[in-house]
């Protein structure tokens, strides 16, 4: 799965990074520990051309009663998520990409679990394949934007610590990710494909990922040895 994630950059480089013509979002707050419900920046294509905009993350379908359902719906598998309920209108229609600089998983030890950081080996942002949905708060006739992170099969790096992963895209596959007028389900399924291995790095961190009130450039230094080890 992918439940907790780093996104610090400015807008302006992440629509420079995902060739986005507009920004349509305010600055978001830097988060190295970004959690379910927070804001987050995301790239989609709206009459034609790219945008940068942001999201709440938890997916609330439009026919849902409140918000609350969102935090059950941070994640949706790559592979049912055509023909579930929750997602099946916004795989057909409202597709995004969600930068992430890195993001957690975590191993499971004797003593709980350790967080890992995983990242792209060249420093890059990781374009995580998403699902947007609008809905309407019927009390006040607000619009909310949310999203989704799609999740698939882990590779070599990710697969000794959790049987899932983010649902990672390479440049090639975003024009046909993102076109809304591309409502082959096929087609855009045989783009979720298992990201390579030799393309990410990770290693532990300390558990003070563990508390999202912990939220500094410090939660990515790596754990040293002795301290894996008495886990």
């Amino acid at each position: 799965m992918c439940g907790r994630f780093v996104q610090v950059e400015k807008p302006e480089f992440y629509a420079e990074h995902f060739g986005a013509e507009f920004i349509r979002t305010e600055t978001i707050t830097p988060s190295w520990n970004v959690a379910p419900t927070m804001q987050v920046y995301a790239a989609v294509e709206h009459d034609g051309e790219r945008v940068l905009t942001s999201f709440r993350w938890g997916l609330v379908p439009f026919w849902a009663k409140d918000l609350k359902i969102g935090s059950r719906a941070i994640n949706a598998r790559a592979e049912t998520a055509p023909d579930k309920p929750m997602f099946r209108d916004s795989f057909a229609q409202k597709r995004c990409l969600v930068p992430l600089d890195g993001f957690y998983e975590w191993e499971r030890k004797a003593k709980g679990k350790l967080p890992h950081y995983i990242h792209s080996a060249d420093g890059s942002p990781l374009a995580a394949a998403g699902l947007w949905s609008s809905w309407k708060d019927r009390s006040t006739d607000e619009r909310v934007l949310t999203c989704t992170i799609l999740t698939g099969e882990p590779n070599d790096v990710l697969a000794p610590l959790h049987d899932r992963m983010p649902a990672i895209l390479p440049e090639t596959s975003w024009d046909e990710w993102l076109a809304r007028d591309n409502t082959d389900v096929a087609s855009l399924r045989r783009l979720l494909t298992v990201y390579p291995s030799e393309t990410l790095v990770e290693y532990p961190v300390s558990t003070l990922v563990n508390n999202v009130r912990n939220d500094s450039i410090d939660l990515l230094t790596p754990l040293e040895t002795g301290a894996v080890d008495a886990l």
